[in-house]
């Protein structure tokens, strides 16, 4: 640990001599091991300060390096609670990791079922059933569907079993965020299966500490719209209002317009890719010009013969 402390000083001093050098591929492979060794040390405001002023890497470069470069970034923004353009990042990491980099992608499926869970979504099933990744995603497995159920006593058996695998993957920060989201799951599933139950009963199925205001936590999901409900302070209870058709309201419209986005970006992506031949525009005006030519010759000698003709008249 203490070397990887003083190396980066060096790094700072390789970063910027290959950036004066104009050394782009040694610039950008400097840049993600400052950013590692930053997140190793949880220095993430370092971490942001020095990816906004060096240069960004360039895919069209190493797509190796570039797919690092997402990794991190989408962890700072994990940690920065941009969880929306984190999910974009990792997914985009995900994308242009190497298939034999098994590590590296088992790490940035890592991220990107936390940040997924965070925003609300539910990973898929194969996201966690992928060659060489089950045994490593099982910890996150078993923390998605307590999160799924809302069933906040299995989400701390699940957070202390596997403490130490969390503070490894340097994750232990995002699961404690989790909390608030599986009470809201499970305070949306006794919204839907009650009309009216006091704030004692939602504490004891939700497995809330006698400490924890119970009033205050049911009040601020109402407000942030995770569930539809009043509290009724007199009784001491949350009455649910009238179930409400989701095809009726703007979520679906929602969900379609993130889903379209996100293959119009993969589309993008690809055509990015895509590998031309160099100059291969220039050979096109080069005919153009040629043919253009050409046709000027043919003309002038079109001309001469005419005038040719008319002087043996």
């Amino acid at each position: 640990t203490g070397q990887l402390e003083d190396i980066r000083s060096n790094l700072l001093a390789l970063q910027r001599t290959a950036t004066l050098r104009h050394d782009e591929i040694g610039a950008e492979t400097l840049l993600n091991l400052l950013l590692r060794n930053y997140l190793h040390f949880n220095l993430y405001d370092q971490a942001e300060k020095l990816r906004a002023k060096a240069q960004q890497p360039d895919a069209a470069r190493s797509s190796q390096q570039y797919a690092r470069y997402l990794y991190y970034m989408g962890r700072i923004r994990a940690i920065q609670l941009e969880y929306t353009e984190a999910k974009e990042c990792l997914q985009q990491a995900a994308r242009k990791a190497p298939g034999v980099a098994k590590g590296f992608r088992t790490s940035v499926n890592k991220w990107l079922v936390l940040v997924r869970l965070l925003l609300g979504d539910t990973p898929e099933r194969a996201d966690f059933n992928q060659p060489g990744m089950i045994k490593a995603m099982e910890p996150y497995f078993k923390l998605t569907q307590a999160v799924r159920v809302g069933d906040l006593n299995c989400f701390r058996a699940v957070a202390e079993e596997f403490e130490q695998v969390f503070r490894a993957d340097k994750t232990s920060n995002l699961i404690v965020r989790l909390r608030h989201n599986v009470i809201r799951t499970g305070l949306r599933r006794i919204n839907l299966a009650y009309s009216r139950i006091s704030f004692k009963e939602i504490g004891l199925k939700l497995g809330l500490a006698e400490g924890d205001d119970v009033e205050c936590i049911v009040a601020k999901a109402i407000r942030d719209g995770g569930i539809d409900a009043v509290l009724n302070h007199e009784r001491g209870c949350m009455e649910s209002s009238d179930v409400v058709d989701i095809y009726s309201t703007h979520e679906p419209m929602g969900a379609f317009h993130s889903r379209v986005s996100f293959c119009l970006d993969l589309h993008n992506e690809a055509v990015r890719a895509m590998r031309f031949e160099p100059d291969a525009h220039k050979k096109s005006l080069e005919s153009a010009e040629a043919r253009k030519e050409r046709l000027q010759q043919e003309a002038e000698l079109a001309k001469h013969i005419q005038e040719d003709a008319d002087d043996d008249f």
